[in-house]
């Protein structure tokens, strides 16, 4: 049996990855739709939403950085911000010490608006871990990060 801390033990498993494949594609489309209802609720876009979130669980970053991130072009990225800033959801601020470069906030107290309009989805995954003992849950968040890493490094081998 193939442990997680030994990737190299497992046989090769392309049969047994179509479902988990057509389960990520329909997890995405859920979460695309959830994404896009909470966007229209405090009236931003999908991808400013997406850039706040960056910022927000990355901390602060420069514009570059973050259109690099977000796999925007600079002057999208721009408009972005003017969303965002203008809806009191991230402030630019020059760094202190280079005034020429400037750095992307999260405003904090926004971040609580979004937990609340996440809340069903939160409850919904505490139910469903409720079912799973800590070892089959630790299984399942390696998992999770790890298709998080497989799919960055898609995006940004793209």
């Amino acid at each position: 049996m193939s442990t997680v801390d030994d990737p190299g033990a497992r046989p090769h498993r392309r049969p047994h990855a179509h479902p988990i494949m057509a389960a990520l594609r329909e997890l995405r489309v859920q979460l695309s739709l959830l994404n896009h209802q909470v966007a229209a609720h405090v009236e931003l876009r999908d991808i400013d939403l997406d850039c706040f979130e960056l910022v927000s669980r990355e901390g602060p970053m420069s514009p570059t950085m973050l259109a690099r991130r977000a796999g925007l072009h600079p002057a999208t990225m721009t408009g972005v911000l003017d969303r965002l800033e203008r809806g009191g959801w991230v402030t630019r601020e020059r760094d202190t010490t280079d005034r020429r470069a400037v750095g992307v906030h999260a405003v904090r107290g926004r971040s609580a608006e979004l937990v609340r309009l996440y809340a069903g989805l939160g409850r919904g995954v505490d139910d469903i871990c409720a079912g799973y003992d800590e070892r089959e849950l630790a299984l399942v968040a390696d998992f999770l990060r790890r298709t998080t890493r497989a799919g960055r490094l898609a995006t940004e081998g793209a």
